[in-house]
Formats: C-alpha cells, sequence, structure tokens
C-alpha cells in the first residue's frame, strides 16, 4: 500500500459503501461530540464564575438565589420559611444544571454506541476480505489487504468517536456534579440568610 492508503482520507476512499457509511456516521458523531464537549466546558466556566461571584445582580445565579417561594405563609417560623426558601431556590437551581448538562447524555450514548458501530464496519471489512479470497482463489496479501484496511480504519474511527466521548462525559459531568455541591451548600446559606431578614408580614413594622 502507498502511503494515501494509510490516511483516514485515502482509507475512506478505499473502503466499500458499507464500511464508507460506517466511517462517515463515526466521524459526524465525532464531530458532533466535540461540538457538545465545547458547549458544556463554556457552560461549567461560566457556572464557575457565578459561583466565585455569586451576588452579581445580572450573574447566571441570579434567578436561582432571588427565587420566591409562593404564598410564603406570615406565621411560619423562621425554619419553615427556611425550607420554603431553601426548596423553591433549589428548584431554581435544577433547572440551571439541567440546561447547563442536557448535551452530556448525548456523549454517554456515542461513548457507548461508536465501538460497536465500529465493531460492526470491522466485521463487513473481513467479510470483504473472505469474499476476495473465495474470488481469486488465494491468499495473497493484494488480497486480503483492502478488506483488513477497511476493517481496522473502522474500529479506528469507532475509538476516535468514543474516547473523547467518554472522557468528556466523565470529566465534565464530575465537574458539573462539583459545582451542583458547592450550588447546594450555597442555597443552604443563603435560604437562612433570607429566612430571618424576611419576617413574617403581620409583624413587620
Amino acid at each position: 500500500m502507498d502511503s494515501l492508503t494509510l490516511t483516514p482520507w485515502g482509507l475512506f476512499l478505499q473502503a466499500g459503501i458499507v464500511v464508507k457509511a460506517v466511517m462517515a456516521a463515526l466521524f459526524a458523531a465525532s464531530i458532533w461530540c466535540w461540538i457538545i464537549i465545547v458547549e458544556s466546558l463554556i457552560k461549567l466556566r461560566r457556572l464557575r464564575r457565578a459561583l466565585d461571584a455569586p451576588d452579581s445582580r445580572d450573574g447566571l445565579l441570579a434567578r436561582v438565589l432571588g427565587a420566591e417561594p409562593d404564598g410564603l405563609d406570615e406565621q411560619k417560623g423562621t425554619a419553615e420559611r427556611r425550607a420554603s426558601f431553601a426548596r423553591e431556590m433549589t428548584r431554581a437551581a435544577r433547572r440551571l444544571l439541567a440546561e447547563a448538562e442536557r448535551g452530556l447524555p448525548n456523549l454517554a450514548v456515542v461513548s457507548s454506541v461508536a465501538p460497536f458501530v465500529g465493531l460492526f464496519g470491522t466485521v463487513w471489512g473481513i467479510m470483504t476480505s473472505f469474499a476476495g479470497i473465495a474470488d481469486a482463489k488465494e491468499t495473497s496479501l493484494a488480497i486480503v489487504a483492502p478488506g483488513i484496511a477497511e476493517a481496522l480504519a473502522a474500529t479506528a474511527y469507532g475509538l476516535a468517536a468514543a474516547i473523547p466521548a467518554s472522557i468528556g462525559y466523565n470529566r465534565i459531568g464530575a465537574a458539573f456534579n462539583r459545582c451542583g455541591q458547592e450550588l447546594v451548600d450555597l442555597i443552604d446559606e443563603r435560604a437562612g440568610l433570607r429566612a430571618r431578614a424576611a419576617p413574617p408580614k403581620g409583624r413587620a413594622g
């Protein structure tokens, strides 16, 4: 084989129609994963900055920390008011985190499915090699090599999609979990402050 056949594009051009379809699908999945990873990192950075400056009025956490419970009972004690504030802020925080983590399940799907799609291309390439041997009635390298190249290329494309998706899902997901825990602690602290700073209206002077 010349050097062209060892490049991803050269291997793609040499592959049969089925393996080409597999490679194209895996390449598209890889690009999609990188888009999700970059978007998730941007959202993670914004959330990290918001946690470092939670009191910013136009910050990402303004709607979370400013959430108000509906129909707050004027006769409730401080502990009950604190629970009401915490519950409402937690709901807002869940919506915020769900939006930030929206793409992560797609990374999990690609990391799980891509190796099997690549394996399908691998099996098909080996079948092509066997078919070539049967047609030519010989087992020379020239007969076997194209199908084997297809098989290995499909495997490589599958790994190229699955590995970044798996790493991105685990590392970015862990980072979001840490931010979520910090947000829970912040909500717990701010709910207590707001409950003490907002006495029942019936007692307001």
